[in-house]
C-alpha cells in the first residue's frame, strides 16, 4: 500500500453524500451533531458502516476526533531506513582457485624437480595458451586478426631459445617471430594489415619474450631454486595485496584501471614480498644476502602490481572480466601470468646483479 491511502477522504460539494458501501448498505444520510452542524456519517464508514438496521451514531452522539492517521510504513522503524550493512565478499569461488592454484603448484614443483626441460614444456604449454587466449579476446572484441599460427610456433621456439642460448637466442627468435608474423598476414586482404602486424608483435613480446626470462633463471646452477623464488615472491605479494586490502582497504590506487586495488594493499603487498624476499635469499638463493631480499622483493611487488593494472588496462580497453575461463576462479592462463610476466625480467635482472647468472 502506497502513502497516498493514507489520506483522509475528500468531501465533495454538494448536498448529500450518498455513496454505495456494498450491495446491502443503505444510503448514509448527513445528521445534525449536539451542537446544529452537520455530521457527515462517512466518518463512521471509514472505522465500519453500519448494516441495515440502522446508523451507528444518533443525534445525541457528540462528534469524536478523527482516528490519527498511521505513520507510512517507511516512518515506523526509522531504524530500518538504511540498508543493513553487507559482509565485505571476495570477487572469486575461493575454494575453486585455492584448489586450482594447488594444483599448478604442484605441476610446477614436480617438473622442477624431476627435470629442468620437463618445465621448460610447462612454459610453453603455457606461452601457447595465452597467445590462444589474448589472440582470440582480440578478434571477438576489436576485429584484431593477430595471426597465432605464427605467434604460437614462434613463441615457443622463443622460450626453447632462451633456454638453451639465452639471452641473445631469446632476441633472434623474437625478431623471427615478428618476420614471420609480418609474412603470414599478407596471405589475407590488405585491409587493416598494419593493426592486425602491430597486435602481433605486441603478443609476441608480451607472453613469449617476457616468458622467457623464466627459461633463462632456470639455466643457472641453483635454476630450479631462482625459479621458486620467482614464482613464491609474485604470489606472496599478490597475496598479501589481497589480504591486506580486503581487510584495510580504502583508498583506491588506480580507480580507472583497477577499482578493486588499493593503496593499502600495495603496502601489504610490498611487506609481504620483502619479508618473503630476505628468506629466500638467505636460504635458498646460493650467495645470496637477506638485505638483497628486500630490494628484490620491493622489485617484485612493484612490477607485479604494474603487471596487473597492465592486464587489466587491456581488459576494460576490450570490455572483459577475464582473458578465458579455463582455470576455474582464477579465469584463463593470461589471468594468472599478469603478473608474473613482467615480473620474470625484473627477478632475473636482480639475481644476475646481485649472485651471477650461473
Amino acid at each position: 500500500m502506497n502513502d497516498s491511502s493514507w489520506q483522509p477522504e475528500p468531501v465533495p460539494a454538494g448536498p448529500a453524500y450518498d455513496a454505495q458501501v456494498g450491495p446491502h448498505t443503505r444510503p448514509m444520510p448527513i445528521v445534525p451533531d449536539a451542537a446544529g452542524r452537520d455530521f457527515d456519517d462517512r466518518e463512521a464508514r471509514g472505522r465500519g458502516a453500519a448494516p441495515d438496521g440502522g446508523s451507528l451514531f444518533r443525534a445525541d452522539t457528540p462528534p469524536q476526533e478523527p482516528m490519527p492517521s498511521p505513520p507510512p510504513p517507511h516512518a515506523e522503524h526509522p531504524q530500518d531506513s538504511s540498508p543493513p550493512p553487507q559482509k565485505k565478499r571476495a570477487g572469486r569461488d575461493l575454494r575453486a582457485a585455492i584448489g586450482v592454484g594447488v594444483g599448478l603448484g604442484a605441476v610446477i614443483f614436480a617438473s622442477l624437480l624431476i627435470v629442468k626441460a620437463v618445465f621448460v614444456g610447462v612454459i610453453v604449454v603455457a606461452v601457447v595458451v595465452g597467445l590462444w587466449e589474448l589472440t582470440s579476446r582480440l578478434q571477438e572484441k576489436k576485429g584484431i586478426k593477430a595471426p597465432l599460427v605464427p605467434l604460437a610456433v614462434g613463441g615457443a621456439a622463443m622460450v626453447i631459445a632462451g633456454y638453451v642460448r639465452g639471452a641473445e637466442g631469446a632476441w633472434v627468435a623474437m625478431a623471427l617471430t615478428v618476420l614471420a608474423v609480418l609474412v603470414w598476414r599478407m596471405t589475407d586482404p590488405p585491409e587493416d594489415y598494419l593493426k592486425d602486424v602491430t597486435a602481433g608483435a605486441f603478443a609476441a613480446f608480451y607472453v613469449p619474450f617476457l616468458a622467457t626470462f623464466v627459461a633463462m633463471l632456470l639455466t643457472a646452477d641453483d635454476g630450479p631454486q631462482r625459479v621458486i623464488t620467482f614464482l613464491l615472491l609474485t604470489v606472496v605479494s599478490d597475496t598479501g595485496a589481497y589480504a591486506v586490502g580486503w581487510r584495510f582497504g580504502k583508498t583506491k590506487l588506480a580507480p580507472r584501471i583497477s577499482p578493486g586495488k588499493t593503496r593499502e594493499g600495495l603496502f601489504g603487498a610490498v611487506a609481504f614480498a620483502m619479508a618473503a624476499g630476505a628468506l629466500c635469499m638467505e636460504f635458498l638463493i646460493d650467495g645470496g644476502a637477506w638485505w638483497q631480499g628486500l630490494l628484490l622483493g620491493l622489485a617484485v611487488a612493484v612490477s607485479a602490481t604494474l603487471g596487473d593494472l597492465g592486464e587489466s588496462m587491456i581488459k576494460r580497453d576490450l570490455g572483459i572480466k577475464d582473458m578465458g575461463t579455463l582455470l576455474p576462479g582464477h579465469g584463463g592462463i593470461m589471468d594468472r601470468l599478469d603478473s608474473l610476466l613482467p615480473t620474470a625480467p625484473v627477478v632475473w635482472l636482480l639475481l644476475a646483479a646481485f649472485v651471477g647468472t650461473g
